[in-house]
């Protein structure tokens, strides 16, 4: 099966997309409202984008998905229970994608490898993008702290680049992608229910090698919705085809515009940020600075008109 949420046609995309939050935000509720059991938790992973400019699609096929819990190790979410860390190095979000288990994780009896439910798939993650996002995985497991997320990949993974399509494999032939997760990064929605956001870093996840092959060495940021804040706006004519990063001395983010020029990215921390406009096709490049993003918020731009 494949996840298609992109298409020729703005409103035929519209409406995909809006039939798959309404989708993801019906399967949450309904899952929520059931009743969990004695030392049972509820786990809701979404699926994001970061998006890049070097490639038209970037198809991710995703077989399932596991969770390493802790089970003790008191529950997630701030304040809840110790963090004894110990063998666990969460990373940056550089730095805490890895493929495989580690032995540590085997070893241990309080630590529970669980799966989730999933609808395997090959997903275009560039579609994930401008506050759209997938529910990719939910499930019920055993209450403690969830360390890890474990992302099973299969062998059809590709990016199209220039409409030509090309493989995308990991070194050594791995399929297990580990995604290392710090307890406080799930939001505790409702009790017990517990969710986050994984956000796919196309441009940092994808390698091309001096043979012109494609290798997935992935990045991905981890974010809340209600601890970090938002930004949008809209940047016209689409034949500027125009590529936004919004940034400060400690973070980068980047939005692809819709047809509409409507982009919006997620996951900020409060900060203030500037937004750099790359306009292609003689259009000029413009900047806006002094933006300030806040937690909880979405912060909208005034409408960009490129020029030549």
């Amino acid at each position: 099966m494949k996840t298609y949420l992109r298409t020729s046609g703005w409103g035929l995309a519209t409406l995909v997309l809006l039939a798959l939050v309404v989708y993801s935000c019906k399967k949450d509720n309904s899952s929520a409202s059931t009743s969990l059991g004695a030392n049972q938790q509820r786990l809701n992973v979404f699926l994001a984008d970061d998006p890049g400019s070097r490639f038209d699609n970037v198809f991710l096929d995703i077989k399932s998905v596991q969770v390493l819990v802790d089970t003790c190790d008191g529950a997630n979410g701030k304040g809840k229970g110790s963090d004894k860390g110990g063998d666990y190095d969460w990373g940056n979000d550089y730095n805490r994608c890895h493929w495989g288990e580690d032995k540590n994780d085997r070893d241990d009896s309080c630590k529970v490898w669980d799966s989730l439910a999933v609808s395997p798939g090959v997903y275009d993650v560039l579609s994930l993008r401008n506050g759209a996002d997938t529910l990719l995985s939910e499930g019920v497991v055993p209450t403690g702290k969830v360390r890890r997320i474990q992302i099973n990949l299969g062998d059809n993974s590709y990016v199209v680049k220039d409409s030509v399509q090309y493989p995308l494999k990991a070194l050594n032939g791995q399929v297990k992608l580990v995604v290392n997760i710090r307890p406080e990064e799930w939001e505790e929605y409702q009790s017990g229910n517990y969710r986050l956001w994984l956000d796919f870093d196309v441009d940092r996840s994808i390698v091309q090698t001096g043979n012109g092959k494609f290798i997935l060495r992935p990045v991905i940021h981890v974010f809340l919705v209600s601890e970090t804040g938002s930004i949008s706006g809209k940047v016209t004519p689409y034949d500027a085809y125009p590529v936004l990063t919004v940034y400060n001395d400690t973070d980068t983010a980047y939005a692809l515009p819709w047809r509409n020029g409507e982009w919006k990215i997620r996951g900020l921390n409060t900060g203030t940020y500037n937004v750099f406009v790359n306009a292609s096709n003689g259009y000029a490049d413009t900047t806006i600075t002094g933006v300030k993003i806040e937690t909880g918020k979405n912060t909208s731009v005034d409408a960009i008109k490129l020029s030549k």
